[in-house]
């Protein structure tokens, strides 16, 4: 099983999250490119760490929103959001090949990220973004338009759960605006981790189960306890016999 993080969502001298923690527990990193948070020297910087650690560095593309750290929709004309995906990626790969390695995957963040489950239109402009740079893997919630979109053209869809979000009935995200959307406690984080990865399944917040087969695991940086939660999530895998190993393999 895979183990993502969001980091790099740091801006200029201010950081959220501790990226080099997470980085000696994850197995890709989902670096912001800069639209909803992170900067060039950030970006460079993580990069440089992951490289060291043998993580993954995946571009984590956004609607160009700092001042909503990329939760807030936009609905953003589709040719000039395929664009500024385009753009995401060729910076943080300036970035990371300066540090000796690549962008080897792409994965929307926030509101993005939920619009493109559903949102037809949006989903096939960041796919079309990803394939103008090349075919790298496309990181999305299972059943979404984004992973239809990117199967179609041709770019490999890597199913995603989260180790710390709430799920509807339907699979999808409970909104954060809505009560009890994030898993703050370790004990549940550990457990939904591993029926996700034992079972294939989760728990939705109505008490019914959910068909949730994946690939890789997403624990978000900036959630309170994110640190602990990530090491107890990676031993609890691998206790339990789970092979904790990036999903992209040069």
């Amino acid at each position: 099983m895979d183990l993502n993080s969001d980091l790099g969502e740091g801006f200029g001298i201010w950081r959220l999250g501790d990226d080099e923690a997470l980085l000696d527990v994850v197995t890709s990193a989902n670096v912001a490119c800069g639209f909803h948070a992170g900067d060039p020297s950030t970006m460079r910087r993580v990069c440089l760490r992951a490289a060291g650690a043998g993580v993954a560095v995946g571009a984590q593309v956004s609607y160009r929103d700092l001042a909503g750290f990329g939760r807030r929709f936009i609905d953003a004309d589709p040719a000039e959001l395929a664009d500024e995906v385009l753009y995401q990626i060729g910076a943080l790969d300036a970035c990371a090949k300066a540090a000796g390695t690549s962008v080897e995957y792409v994965k929307p963040h926030g509101a993005l990220y939920n619009a493109t489950v559903h949102h037809d239109r949006q989903a096939r402009a960041v796919v079309e973004g990803v394939k103008a740079f090349g075919d790298l893997p496309v990181l999305g919630l299972p059943g979404s338009r984004l992973l239809h979109h990117a199967e179609r053209a041709g770019l490999r869809p890597v199913r995603e759960a989260f180790a710390d979000r709430a799920y509807t009935p339907e699979a999808t995200l409970v909104p954060r605006t809505e009560p009890n959307a994030v898993l703050t406690g370790a004990d549940a984080v550990v457990a939904q981790v591993l029926r996700l990865a034992e079972r294939g399944e989760l728990v939705a917040v109505d008490g019914s189960v959910v068909a949730a087969e994946v690939d890789s695991i997403c624990l978000h940086g900036d959630t309170p306890g994110a640190v602990e939660h990530a090491r107890r999530v990676r031993a609890a895998l691998e206790d339990a016999g789970v092979t904790v190993a990036r999903f992209v393999v040069r």
